[in-house]
């Protein structure tokens, strides 16, 4: 997913980024006022046995301290929102660009963060090499592997886990997305970029991600039937991930029986991509519900066994990849543009507090 650039306003005949501005406001705002303590909602998570994750972009992360104490303060888990994606880590063939990377785990190392790895194959945000280029599949597996090599050997030890497959059926659907990879080496190509990254980092836990597919349907029982399938053949498949993208209102009442048929397969299951967004205008009640929203989905997580975590797909709204794709909606994040706590915030911390796992 794409992450909202900044607007720049003109004042006074100077260029300001509302990026600035929000980092200035934060500043000056009660830190996470309302919300929970720094450190409280890690410390649950820990006593709970799951991981509480944030994607993060690496121009905050780098530039905004008060960014970064967000992520520091709340989470215990990181995801790279777009810097480890192909166009952006490889944007000529054999030529690497690190800094994203190493900025997103050089900063989770130093705070004592996981880092999950995302992501390896998807259809999206591939360099004009990789997309418009004609392979045949021999050609199409080394370069697979050169920027697995890369990418997972450079991270190894330091990435508990990577998406691997991203989005592999279509849109609302149970039919495999064609893609460049589909296309050449045929619907096995999931098992043999599972099986890739496995030999490179052997260490590393293997998902699948997908979304629409967080309630039972068709889209769903696909993704159950190809976990099975591989997990049947030997495939080193670990976990799945529920992206769990949802609009306000419909989150579904039955979330933790859909992971829980995944968790009986013998796999993680998580939620990857948490976010609940809301139709504008948003009013103050959609974002009080919108907190019982977050309440329910790390609840859902608490029920099952194999839950393995629940990663919310950015920091704040002010940096939210949501405006740009839904127009229309906003407000999906646990943190306002002023980097105030929501509803949202609190609804995970109720939930990890009154929640155990089963036994």
């Amino acid at each position: 997913m794409t992450v909202r650039r900044s607007t720049p306003l003109v004042v006074g005949g100077v260029c300001v980024s509302l990026v600035v501005i929000v980092a200035v406001l934060a500043l000056v705002l009660p830190r996470a006022e309302g919300g929970p303590d720094p450190g409280e909602l890690p410390a649950l998570a820990a006593s709970r046995g799951i991981e509480l994750g944030v994607a993060v972009a690496v121009d905050p992360l780098r530039d905004d301290p008060a960014y970064r104490d967000l992520v520091a303060d709340h989470y215990t888990s990181v995801t790279a929102e777009n810097t480890m994606k192909w166009e952006h880590v490889q944007p000529e063939r054999g030529r690497f660009d690190w800094s994203g990377p190493d900025t997103v785990v050089d900063f989770a190392v130093e705070n004592g963060l996981d880092v999950r790895g995302h992501t390896l194959l998807w259809h999206n945000q591939q360099p004009a090499w990789l997309s418009e280029g004609s392979y045949d599949a021999d050609g199409l597996r080394a370069i697979m592997r050169e920027h697995m090599e890369a990418l997972l050997g450079r991270y190894q030890g330091r990435v508990s886990s990577w998406d691997v497959i991203n989005e592999p059926f279509v849109d609302d659907g149970p039919e495999l997305r064609g893609n460049l990879w589909l296309d050449t080496l045929g619907e096995d190509y999931i098992a043999q970029a599972l099986t890739m990254a496995h030999e490179v980092d052997p260490e590393a836990e293997l998902y699948i991600n997908e979304f629409n597919v967080e309630g039972p349907g068709p889209k769903a029982d696909a993704l159950y039937a190809l976990a099975s399938d591989l997990l049947e053949r030997g495939v080193p498949l670990h976990g799945v991930g529920l992206q769990g993208h949802f609009v306000h209102g419909t989150v579904p009442d039955d979330l933790a029986r859909n992971m829980a048929r995944f968790s009986d397969l013998g796999l993680d299951v998580e939620i990857s991509e948490l976010d609940v967004r809301i139709p504008e205008p948003v009013t103050e009640a959609a974002v009080a519900e919108q907190g019982e929203e977050y309440r329910r989905v790390v609840e859902a997580c608490l029920e099952v066994e194999r839950c393995s975590g629940v990663t919310v797909w950015g920091v704040t709204d002010a940096h939210s990849w949501i405006p740009e794709w839904f127009p229309g909606h906003d407000a999906a994040l646990p943190f306002d543009p002023s980097y105030r706590p929501k509803p949202a915030l609190n609804g995970m911390a109720e939930a990890l507090g009154r929640r155990r796992r089963p036994s």
